[in-house]
């Protein structure tokens, strides 16, 4: 059965899929042996997938980083982590949903889970506010962090979000400065910390749960200052001009490792990682483990000290 595509760049992947369907059932409907023409499609597909997928643009990586079918923090937690506690409230106003995170374990080790989620239907995309948080979600998150410092206990963040949302409530309730109080509490935190930007990370709403001793992104996810659209309406006042803002912004996970903004990509299966959330999952898992484990030997002091010296580096750049 073909697998309807959201996405403009992958309507070749479904007409294909569309024509070996027809093939199967004509095959089928009159008793005849197609087995040599459906594996050349087979593999014709499975090459025409590599082929999309190794030559992505920036503003291609952008709509798979947002792809609806994507997964979420939710279902990280659910394939992953296990034994998860999920805790609630910022102890100031109250929950948001748009953050989720709680104690939960992986290779064996007690760690503590933060990160946006997303919704997958209206109803959903309301209660978790299309993954934007308020101020208290931030605050909620720090409060967690704090919690696991108490316990010596590593932190790991999911990153998927647009950004903190902007609304007039958020603003009175002090959404920059819930922010840049994560951001500087982050910053001494005495226990290690992991973030991977698993889909988009945009602006100070990613950058609140970014500032770790390691940066991980997933190999289609995003992670930049602004929105493409954004910055082609501020820069250009023309948001069609996205494309170009997306190149200019060099938001791919391999643009930021180039720049040394991030330490590490998670290679993600052929046709992204709503293709096959497992084998993702598996990937992530195993990367979270190992840098875990080397982080785990580094006394609180040497931490601290070498994250300052991390985000010292970021932007620092040299002529020849």
């Amino acid at each position: 059965m073909a697998t309807a595509y959201t996405l403009e760049f992958e309507k070749p992947l479904l007409e294909l899929e569309r024509e070996i369907d027809d093939l199967k059932r004509v095959g089928a409907e009159r008793d005849i042996d197609i087995s040599q023409e459906l594996e050349q499609l087979d593999t014709k597909l499975v090459v025409l997938r590599q082929h999309i997928y190794q030559h992505l643009t920036p503003i291609q990586r952008v709509q798979v980083a947002r792809h609806p079918r994507r997964p979420y923090t939710l279902d990280y937690l659910s394939t992953i982590f296990t034994d998860f506690i999920e805790l609630h409230g910022d102890r100031h106003f109250r929950d948001d949903p748009s953050i989720v995170g709680g104690w939960a374990r992986i290779g064996g080790l007690s760690v503590m889970v933060i990160g946006h989620q997303k919704g997958r239907d209206t109803k959903e995309n309301l209660k978790r506010n299309f993954g934007m948080p308020h101020p208290e979600g931030y605050r909620k998150a720090l409060r967690l962090m704090h919690q696991a410092a108490k316990f010596s206990a590593p932190v790991v963040t999911l990153i998927d979000t647009p950004g903190a949302y902007p609304g007039l409530g958020a603003e009175e309730r002090g959404q920059s400065e819930a922010l840049a109080r994560n951001i500087v509490e982050m910053a001494a935190l005495p226990t290690p910390i992991v973030a991977v930007v698993i889909g988009e990370g945009g602006s100070g709403g990613a950058l609140a749960l970014g500032v770790a001793d390691r940066i991980l992104m997933l190999e289609n996810s995003v992670y930049s200052v602004i929105s493409p659209e954004g910055c082609a309406a501020i820069l250009w006042k023309d948001a069609s001009q996205r494309e170009r803002a997306a190149e200019a912004l060099k938001l791919t996970a391999p643009d930021l490792e180039r720049l040394g903004v991030i330490d590490e990509i998670i290679e993600e299966p052929i046709g992204g990682a709503h293709t096959d959330p497992e084998a993702t999952g598996e990937a992530l898992r195993g990367s979270l483990v190992r840098n875990l484990a080397e982080l785990r030997k580094l006394k609180p002091d040497k931490l601290i000290r070498r994250r300052a010296e991390k985000f010292g580096r970021i932007g620092a750049y040299s002529e020849a």
